[in-house]
């Protein structure tokens, strides 16, 4: 999930921020200057820890996070009607374009990132990374997200769609976004570490600007076949363009707004800044959708069939990594919160980016941009049954879970 996704318009997280809002400022701005394990270790509140674990992963999530897929699947229905039954709706919304998406879409994804990425704790992370076993760990996710799953998400576009290069092109550029929004929702309802979580949504924010254009060309380009001409379509520089905009202005405005209002009011940022800013990354996802599918809504059969076929290897690709990277972390003897988290962080992926990079190399109607928005139609159902089934292997195997019932 996206998803993502998620962000994803998601709720906050965790009980957190609804947790400062009892603070004072002084206080908030006291746990500011703590290193981030200490600053959670102060907001667990042992009443709202056990009013969790009586919940299920399921009612746990926020309404609107709840039905997720449930939204996006109606905002491919609405789309596809608009688009079939509303005469002219596809080339009205192609009008205007920024840095070669049209308008409507374009605003939809810089909306979508924005309030994701004003999550991350950015002023804390020098203080965590003074610990080694974060290093340890963080070279262990960097194997797992930049080498390994690319790959495989590589090998099964090629062994489940074979005979669709458009629709193998946008599953591929899927495996390369790295996931920066929804892992932070699973992680934190399956137990996982808080703190470590954040600090992979921040590294791999970073590394995706440097490393995204150029594993895509050399995925679409260099190991496709000579007898692909979709290939050529798609440039460094289009790529480039498209992560600069897309992640690297939303990202600077998040950075710059969560330090900016956290020195003038922790309070208002927490209570009052996130809690309006949440709603709209599932608002801009939705737009997108619904917008995406209006501008193809002509090719309703074909979009049945290639939605199914993409859905294939996706849950393939979720359920793998997930299962794959948790065995390895404990055998490893990696402790069960940093298990769930890298398991999380490597199964999920970053679709709004490899939408917005699909429409902007191969356009709205292709089926490179349908490829990468079935993605968090499939990666929400799928991640959230890996929340439970995580927490009863751990309770079934007899791995310690800190905070019994998370």
């Amino acid at each position: 999930m996206a998803s993502d996704m998620a962000p994803l318009g998601l709720q906050e997280v965790s009980e957190k921020d609804s947790r400062i809002s009892e603070k004072t400022d002084a206080d908030i701005e006291g746990q500011q200057q703590l290193p981030a394990c200490s600053r959670m270790k102060l907001q667990d509140v042992d009443a709202t820890d056990n009013a969790a674990g009586r919940l299920s992963a399921f009612k746990s999530l926020g309404f609107l996070d709840r039905f997720l897929a449930l939204w996006i699947f109606l905002a491919m229905l609405i789309g596809i009607l608009l688009g079939n039954f509303v005469d002219n709706v596809g080339p009205a919304l192609k009008k205007g374009t920024f840095v070669g998406v049209s308008l409507p879409i374009a605003i939809g994804l810089l909306v979508m990132m924005y309030p994701i990425l004003c999550k991350v704790q950015y002023e804390t992370l020098h203080l965590v990374f003074r610990q080694r076993q974060i290093w340890v760990q963080l070279a262990f996710s960097l194997l797992i997200n930049w080498i390994l799953a690319p790959l495989l998400m590589l090998a099964l576009a090629w062994a489940f769609l074979p005979d669709e290069p458009s629709l193998r092109q946008g599953l591929i550029l899927v495996g390369i976004a790295r996931c920066i929004a929804m892992v932070l929702i699973w992680n934190n309802l399956a137990g996982g570490h808080g703190d470590y979580c954040a600090i992979l949504v921040a590294v791999n924010s970073l590394l995706q600007i440097v490393l995204f254009a150029p594993l895509s060309l050399l995925f679409l380009r260099v190991m496709a076949p000579a007898s692909d001409p979709a290939a050529r379509n798609i440039t460094y520089t289009t790529v480039a363009t498209s992560v600069a905009v897309f992640l690297g202005i939303p990202l600077a405005a998040a950075m710059l707004t969560r330090l900016l209002l956290l020195r003038v009011s922790p309070r208002f940022f927490h209570d009052t800044f996130l809690r309006f800013a949440a709603p709209w990354s599932l608002i801009g996802l939705l737009f997108t959708i619904l917008v995406l599918f209006a501008s193809q809504g002509k090719q309703v059969v074909h979009q049945v069939v290639a939605v199914v076929r993409v859905a294939a290897p996706l849950v393939v690709y979720f359920g793998v990594v997930f299962v794959v990277t948790l065995l390895v972390a404990r055998r490893l003897g990696f402790a069960y919160e940093y298990s769930v988290t890298q398991s999380f962080t490597a199964a999920s992926n970053n679709f709004e980016l490899a939408i917005a990079v699909a429409v902007a190399a191969f356009g709205a109607d292709s089926d490179q941009a349908l490829a990468a928005t079935v993605g968090p139609l499939i990666e929400v159902p799928v991640l959230l049954g890996l929340v439970y089934a995580v927490k009863w292997y751990a309770r079934r195997s007899g791995w310690e879970m800190k905070g019994e019932g998370r």
